[in-house]
């Protein structure tokens, strides 16, 4: 779970600093256009635009008034957000590493390539990994893990890496968005005064509409990538593992270690860190290295020489120094939407929305959209369910919607979109961890478009949206929803 962090309200900001709508929107623009054209024209990694985005809102906030160690305040809590992301990352890269050397990952790659095929790897990796994530809460660790061994198991069987990835991440986040024991799950519920479980039921047939039709257009796009495997192709991959790691079941103790704690309610940084004692213990065991081998292996990552070209670049990895440039793109996003954050620029926004919202499934899909926008603007998932989840509170009580209501939307749009902004901390772990670049594996990962499309379609037809007493304060003879925001 975050930290716990009180977004600016609209109602707290200096009416002397508070920008105006029109103006708020003039960093938010600049950093959409310095994001985009670095990104898309210039083919620069992340690091220039986000630099220049935090330069110009970090002028922005000088020019309203804020001071410099205000705005390194809002640096610093967005950081304080995204620390557990930060030290996940850390540790996942690590695991991975140690996860590779100990035979585990090759023996799931060896025994996977045997029982699946191509026509139904695609729709089987996504029920796997949503059951995955369920049992253990966990999108990043699902995906840092069985996600890795998957892109092996699809590259042996002739099917597209980024359809691969695409439908893990599907899975994932489906399963992780209904599982008790996600802190999204959790903070979405938190921060919107829900009951959890109540929040888990009002999600549920959501969910299982928007990950039905993934599953399904996941089993026609098997039938698209399911051509001939090339004679021996599979028989040499297994080959290559069997010649360079013993493949046994004793080296699935990592993962039984780490998915029984999970399971067990441990949190996700310690059940990580488990699994790395457990990988490094494992290939001093059972692969044969060196104590110091091992470690090093957890630091540097692995370079197998397998005899198998495919072999080898699936099974390359950085280890924890490899996750440098990864955690270099986190930390200016967090950066940048803290000051984003701090600066009243999100708050005045988020207000002149409530301002117009004039119906209930107009507030709903609205509280989606936002989801979205602040996943691209902050960054951080966590950003995207606590700000509109906050803000908008007051707001759902006027239009006489129950709190699930808000926390339904914000998960629903939010917690699954953020994998697919280059720049966000998600897809920046999902691309690294998988190997695949997000743009490449956007397209494939349905869940993430059909998750929103199903709760506008929902908002649009009033289906699942139900509307209680107005607000106490509103007119009793009044038959259509008080306007929000109207005390201002």
């Amino acid at each position: 779970m975050p930290r716990s962090f009180t977004p600016t309200a609209y109602e707290d900001l200096d009416p002397d600093r508070r920008p105006s709508l029109a103006a708020a929107l003039v960093p938010v623009l600049a950093v959409v256009a310095f994001l985009g054209i670095g990104s898309a024209v210039l083919g620069l990694d992340p690091h220039p635009p986000l630099l220049w985005s935090i330069a110009f809102v970090g002028a922005f906030g000088l020019w309203l008034g804020y001071d410099w160690d205000e705005l390194f305040d809002g640096i610093a809590n967005g950081l304080v957000m995204g620390l557990q992301a930060i030290l996940i990352i850390f540790t996942i890269y690590g695991l991975i590493a140690t996860w590779v050397s100990a035979g585990t990952i090759p023996g799931l790659m060896y025994y996977g390539l045997e029982i699946l095929s191509p026509t139904t790897f695609l729709p089987a990796a996504a029920v796997v990994a949503a059951v995955v994530a369920f049992a253990i809460g966990s999108s990043w660790t699902t995906v840092g893990t069985l996600g890795v061994a998957f892109v092996g198991i699809g590259a042996g069987l002739g099917v597209p890496a980024p359809m691969t990835v695409g439908a893990v991440l599907s899975g994932a986040y489906a399963g992780d968005k209904q599982s008790p024991l996600s802190d999204t799950t959790n903070l979405a519920a938190g921060v919107t005064n829900t009951d959890l479980y109540g929040h888990i039921r009002r999600m549920r047939t959501g969910t299982a509409i928007a990950f039905g039709l993934a599953v399904l257009g996941f089993a026609a796009l098997g039938l698209r990538a399911s051509g001939a495997i090339p004679a021996g192709r599979i028989a040499d991959i297994q080959g290559a593992l069997t010649g360079t790691y013993a493949i046994t079941v004793v080296a699935f103790v990592p993962l039984v270690v780490t998915f029984g704690l999970a399971i067990r309610g441990y949190a996700a940084l310690p059940t990580l860190v488990a699994g790395v004692f457990a990988g490094v213990l494992t290939t001093i065991l059972v692969q044969g290295a060196g104590f110091v081998a091992a470690w090093e292996t957890f630091m540097s990552g692995t370079a197998p020489e397998s005899g198998s070209q495919l072999v080898n670049d699936l099974l390359a990895t950085g280890g924890l120094t490899g996750s440098a440039w990864t955690i270099t793109v986190v930390v200016a996003a967090l950066s940048l939407g803290g000051i984003l954050e701090r600066t009243g620029i999100l708050a005045v926004i988020a207000h002149a929305f409530t301002s117009a919202v004039r119906s209930p499934g107009a507030l709903v899909a609205g509280t989606g959209v936002s989801a979205i926008v602040i996943n691209a603007l902050t960054a951080q998932q966590y950003m995207s369910i606590v700000l509109p989840g906050v803000t908008l509170r007051n707001t759902y009580d006027e239009f006489g919607l129950d709190t699930d209501q808000l926390s339904r939307a914000v998960e629903a749009a939010g917690t699954p979109t953020g994998a697919l902004f280059p720049w966000h901390a998600g897809a920046v772990f999902m691309a690294s961890a998988t190997g695949v670049p997000t743009l490449e594996y956007a397209p494939y990962y349905l869940f993430a478009f059909l998750s929103p499309l199903v709760l506008f379609v929902m908002a649009a037809t009033g289906y699942t949206i139900d509307v209680g007493p107005l607000a106490a304060d509103a007119d009793p003879g009044e038959t259509a929803a008080p306007t929000p925001g109207s005390d201002d």
